[in-house]
């Protein structure tokens, strides 16, 4: 207690030079007052307090009354962040769901720790070291399963068509988090990617998925729900695609010194036809390299307006593990534009509220539907219009597709119908399945949900009084479909089967950047302004 007051008391002194030259004699005064009133609170309060939530509150609170993007997270969220960033965590290799409160194996991850000892998908674990594992949560489970390299867990696993239980010792080791979720030719010259987020394995997955597409010439690289992530990853993906010199993205702030962030040597593609597809949870790193193709005129951006987070956060770690994220610069395009939108200080519940709003009115807005009042301004090396306002505004909209979506197909997603019937599926089908698709192309050309699957979703509707009306099951079965064979293409072709099912809907934006990319001289080219 008498050391976190005096650091209250005294936390100007111990702030890092660059931002003590900003802490002025009104901020000593209020950091003061600040630990007074904590003082007396903790001496003289009625009741004995534990006042580690009480700081966190206060902590959560002064952030709040900024931007929507400055937040403290806890010791136990900042471990997570670290895993996510880092590429890999500690233990024991699977994918898993519960399912009616037994936590199911979905699959292992090739080469891992539990691969290694024979755990098989489908397999259920029932004890962890000795304490029932039935009724844990899904966020219960990562805590019994991973921990330091090396160590040892213990499990009891109930498999399919065996009554006895299986005893299983599993020795923790480092398991990969990819950033790449897919990567595969789309016909003999054109190469897709698929990128969830920018942490510290993302250029060397991304380059390691190119070089395996064997010389493409045309690229779709998929940054849609890409929320973000290291700024150094966008900035060398960018450059991927740009000549040495090319401006990639800049940042100014009060406090800190401006920066400017160039492509340092030639990019490897240069040449190819790229689209880039965003949509409105396309976020910050997602921003800066989208936008830095479009300034360029290097790529054509298909989709929907991504989601206008361009604030610059540093990261300050305290004592205890946690750390606050504080603001301290804006980023701007290489023509300038400021990817942030606008927000009022205080106000983040409105700010997001805001960002749902224009979800609800994004399907069949023209891309020539341009507020007014927005900025203008100029590519750099075409002279093409492009917009500012915040977010990135794509070359080509595709609206969001609905077709399919009632409130019967709602009511399954939301209540994890569909994972569940899928998960059931391969508990019984998957050395068949397995057998019969040894490869995607197979499975993507053939397989079809069967009658039984269907009866086994009415089935499984009607247990959880999920009742269609009139027309609704014939207006979905072609999009619970098609999410049907995504989601088992997902758990037999890890890492890209999903997409390469999803992505061959009719109306999708993929479809759209493939039809640009094969008339490229008369639909692709002359959006960047270069001649049929």
């Amino acid at each position: 207690m008498k050391r976190l007051i005096s650091l209250l008391a005294a936390g100007w002194m111990l702030l890092p030079g660059s931002v003590y030259g900003q802490y002025d004699g009104h901020a000593v005064e209020q950091l003061q007052k600040f630990a007074q009133a904590y003082r007396y609170l903790s001496a003289v309060y009625v009741d004995s307090l534990d006042t580690a939530p009480l700081a966190e509150e206060a902590i959560r609170a002064m952030l709040e009354r900024l931007d929507p993007h400055s937040a403290y997270l806890s010791a136990e969220e900042m471990r997570s962040v670290d895993e996510s960033f880092d590429g890999q965590f500690s233990g024991i290799g699977i994918e898993f769901n519960v399912l009616n409160d037994t936590v199911m194996v979905v699959n292992t991850i090739a080469g891992g720790p539990s691969a290694a000892v024979g755990l098989l998908p489908g397999d259920r674990i029932v004890e962890i070291d000795g304490e029932n594992a039935v009724g844990l949560s899904r966020a219960e489970v990562p805590k019994r399963l991973r921990g330091p390299a090396g160590t040892q867990v213990r499990l009891q696993v109930r498999r399919h068509g065996t009554a006895e239980l299986l005893p299983f010792t599993v020795t923790r080791g480092e398991i990969p988090l990819y950033t790449i979720d897919a990567a595969y030719r789309v016909d003999e010259k054109t190469g897709y990617i698929k990128v969830n987020r920018f942490g510290r394995t993302t250029m060397s997955e991304f380059i390691e998925a190119f070089d395996r597409m064997d010389d493409v010439e045309s690229l779709i690289l998929d940054l849609r729900g890409n929320g973000g992530g290291l700024l150094g990853q966008a900035v060398a993906m960018a450059n991927f695609f740009l000549p040495r010199g090319s401006r990639i993205v800049s940042t100014e702030g009060r406090a800190v010194t401006p920066q400017v962030y160039d492509a340092f040597v030639d990019g490897r593609f240069l040449k190819g036809n790229v689209v880039v597809l965003i949509d409105e949870n396309s976020a910050s790193a997602s921003e800066i390299v989208s936008g830095a193709l479009q300034d360029w005129d290097r790529a054509v951006i298909v989709g929907r307006p991504s989601f206008g987070k361009g604030l610059v956060q540093r990261q300050f770690r305290l004592d205890d593990g946690s750390a606050i994220r504080v603001t301290v610069a804006r980023y701007h395009t290489p023509s300038g534009r400021v990817i942030q939108r606008p927000y009022e200080k205080g106000r983040g519940d409105e700010y997001y509220a805001a960002h749902r709003e224009r979800l609800l009115h994004e399907t069949g807005i023209s891309a020539d539907t341009i507020p007014e009042g927005t900025p203008l301004y100029e590519t750099l090396r075409r002279g093409r219009k492009v917009y500012g306002g915040g977010g990135i505004r794509p070359d080509v909209r595709v609206a969001a597709d609905t077709v399919g979506v009632t409130d019967y197909w709602a009511a399954l997603m939301r209540q994890g119908v569909v994972n569940e019937l899928v998960l059931r599926c391969l508990d019984r089908h998957r050395a068949e399945l397995e057998s019969r698709y040894p490869a995607f192309g197979p499975f993507g050309a053939e397989f079809e949900v069967s009658p039984e699957i269907w009866n086994e979703l009415a089935e499984m509707a009607a247990e959880r009084g999920i009742v269609p009306r009139d027309g609704e099951a014939e207006a979905s079965a072609p999009l619970l479909a098609m999410q049907i064979k995504a989601s088992i293409a997902e758990r037999l072709f890890p890492r890209e089967g999903f997409y390469r099912v999803m992505n061959e809907a009719p109306h999708s934006m993929f479809r759209r950047a493939v039809e640009l990319l094969q008339a490229w001289p008369e639909e692709g080219a002359p959006l960047l302004g270069a001649g049929a």
